[in-house]
């Protein structure tokens, strides 16, 4: 469900966060599902102060309306890679650290946080907030589910 409108808009990422997401946090970074997939910086022209809606996200990616979007809670995308398990080898635990690291990069440099979801058994996250200057820029990811 890749789209250009999710790509395109890198220049919104202006500041330290998008350093650090180009830098030294997302290279070999994946979100682990059925097919383990990379996490890539967007940006998004949408700057109004009130949160997001599932429409509005239609309209941003230029979905058909048979699409199905959904707003999840932001701790249902972190906690399965910022939690470590005691069964973690050294390669799990250094994903767990990493993922912990692009938390807290997010969590002090963007407010209000919204995750979507967009597909079905392949679906679309975004991870969006709003930068100091009211830019909406996050990550995005693909989790498959069959």
């Amino acid at each position: 469900m890749t789209n250009e409108n999710s790509k395109s808009g890198n220049e919104g990422l202006k500041n330290s966060l998008f350093s650090e997401l180009t830098g030294p946090l997302l290279p070999d970074l994946r979100y682990p599902s059925e097919s383990d997939e990379p996490i890539e910086p967007v940006s998004c022209y949408l700057k109004q102060d009130t949160p997001l809606t599932v429409s509005q996200i239609k309209d941003w990616l230029m979905l058909p309306p048979a699409i199905y979007v959904d707003e999840m809670p932001e701790a249902d995308f972190w906690e399965p890679v910022t939690t470590e398990q005691d069964w973690y080898g050294e390669e799990e635990k250094n994903r767990t650290a990493n993922f912990q690291k692009l938390k807290e990069a997010i969590d002090s440099t963007l407010t209000g946080h919204q995750v979507f979801r967009v597909g079905g058994s392949e679906i679309d996250v975004y991870l969006l907030g709003r930068q100091s200057d009211g830019e909406r820029v996050g990550i995005k990811t693909t989790i498959v589910q069959t």
